[in-house]
């Protein structure tokens, strides 16, 4: 019996290992920065934050398989409703308990005045 293999198994693996790359270099450069001083003292938070960004987008590109293609836009789209779930429902969450924290009792007032005015 002959094998049913794919070209596109291939090229995937093929993209899994450039991700595999390119996310250890990125983890070394971010390592190498704080670790052994390669950039300025000012410079290492924004060079490890976007480090960490580049890190971010080489993972969804090459193990998520997000991008714009038309065979990645449906998980691209996932991806973008479930980020917006998730900062709404937080959100809204942050936004009710500032809300009650700053309308339960002002700061002014003790509690021993409080009960004066009930």
């Amino acid at each position: 019996m002959e094998k049913n293999v794919s070209h596109n198994d291939g090229h995937s693996m093929v993209n899994c290992l450039i991700g595999f790359g390119l996310s250890l270099v990125l983890t070394v450069l971010a390592f190498g920065a704080v670790m052994w001083n390669l950039f300025p003292h000012d410079l290492i938070m924004p060079i490890v934050i976007l480090l960490g960004v580049l890190q971010l987008v080489v993972q969804l590109y090459y193990f998520l398989h997000l991008g714009l293609a038309p065979e990645h836009r449906e998980n691209t789209v996932y991806l973008i409703l479930t980020v917006m779930l998730i900062v709404v429902i937080v959100g809204l969450s942050l936004w009710v308990m500032h809300n009650a924290d700053v309308n339960m009792m002002p700061m002014h007032m003790s509690p021993s005045d409080a009960m004066l005015h009930q």
